[in-house]
């Protein structure tokens, strides 16, 4: 049976999630980062990262039993089998729904296709794969579908690393920062970008421009792993970043997280390298630390070492800033979890773990003893944060 489709071009009403949108003559591409931020990013497997969608959600109410999203997706290589499929979380009403894969087109489009939903009115939340370049383009649907009206619900915007970018979480509402936000009750504005929290400043400004309720900032696994700064360059850089946050959130909670445990880097430098070994019959990534422990004394850096140093750093500024806090990630990923839930390649926690580590987040962050706890599930205190921020 045919089907009569209306086309709905995606605008940025449709998107939650997002810093800024970027149309082109390609389609409209949702971005984490604003542009004047991602052109001063050198590197250019750092661009495509801070590209990727992580936490984007498109989200419209409709009656419609049939959905497609129409996009262009820059899919994972054939060469790289231990990456998973880029997948969407679908939610309607709040619930998840399935999890699907989009599929390439003869004309290069990408094509999301959704059937049988239920034939009432209802809000679609369609999550971005965390891992897929993606342009939005369309979506088709057999009957109309319209914005949901801005969200009332707290927005917590969480900077941190490949963790909370979505490093083997099997879609981007599980993530570890996904698992939270969706147990607290909040908005979330994901940006986690794997492989560069490295307290660069272009990240730091685009915290302080940014309206948000609440504000968390995962630190210091990537500047242990990229190797790219010593103990004298660390903490200044630390307490700069945590400046220019206050210069546009000074009434703001906000909340620096130290690493999770990580046993190749625990007292070892990095930097960390790679390669791919065969596990079982299946080829995968293992991570390793090249650096030497001898060197901690002339000032490298190991995850013992930063923690020890935000520690510091944090119980200094405290004392003058009642809304800053202070956790420390073996609160949330210890290597007795570790043990339990390993990691897979070494490095990032696998799909248990990100569920483990979003719940223990939510209940001790946003739950009634939390510092954040005021925005769990609540706009009544908050409300208006954004508009004082503004």
């Amino acid at each position: 049976m045919s089907v009569s489709w209306i086309t709905t071009g995606i605008t940025e009403a449709f998107l939650r999630g997002v810093v800024e949108c970027e149309p082109t003559t390609a389609g409209l591409t949702p971005q984490r980062l604003p542009a004047w931020a991602r052109a001063q990013i050198p590197d250019p497997q750092a661009q495509r990262t801070v590209q990727l969608s992580s936490g984007v959600t498109v989200t419209f109410s409709t009656r419609a039993t049939r959905l497609q999203l129409v996009t262009r997706a820059e899919k994972n290589s054939a060469d790289e089998p231990w990456k998973p499929e880029p997948v969407y979380d679908v939610y309607i009403d709040g619930e998840l729904l399935t999890q699907r894969v989009s599929e390439v087109q003869p004309d290069g489009t990408a094509v999301l296709h959704l059937e049988g939903l239920p034939q009432r009115n209802k809000v679609v939340e369609l999550w971005l794969p965390y891992d897929e370049l993606t342009v939005l383009l369309a979506v088709r649907s057999d009957a109309k579908v319209v914005p949901v009206a801005e969200e009332s619900r707290p927005l917590w915007l969480h900077h941190g690393s490949s963790i909370s970018h979505g490093s083997d979480a099997v879609g981007a509402s599980h993530t570890w920062v996904g698992t939270a936000a969706r147990a607290a009750g909040v908005e979330l504005l994901n940006l986690g970008f794997a492989g560069n929290a490295m307290l660069d400043q272009f990240t730091a400004r685009t915290i302080r421009d940014t309206c948000a309720d609440v504000i968390s900032c995962k630190l210091g696994i990537n500047v242990v792993n990229g190797d790219t700064h010593r103990l004298r360059s660390f903490v200044p850089a630390l307490h700069g970043f945590i400046d220019t946050i206050r210069e546009g959130h000074p009434d703001t909670q906000l909340l620096i997280i130290s690493p999770l445990w990580c046993g190749i880097h625990e007292s070892t430098p990095g930097p960390v390298a790679w390669d791919v070994v065969e596990e079982n019959g299946v080829r995968r990534q293992k991570f390793w630390s090249t650096g030497d422990p001898q060197e901690i004394q002339y000032g490298r850096l190991s995850l013992e070492v930063v923690r020890e140093q935000m520690a510091a750093v944090l119980s200094q500024r405290m004392q003058t800033d009642p809304l800053l806090h202070y956790m420390n990630g073996l609160q949330l990923y210890s290597e007795s979890d570790a043990r339990q839930f390993p990691m897979p390649d070494d490095l990032h926690p696998g799909p248990a773990a990100h569920q483990l580590i979003g719940e223990r987040f939510a209940q001790l962050v946003f739950g009634s003893d939390g510092v954040f706890s005021a925005a769990s599930g609540s706009e009544q205190e908050l409300s208006h944060q954004r508009q004082r921020d503004q």
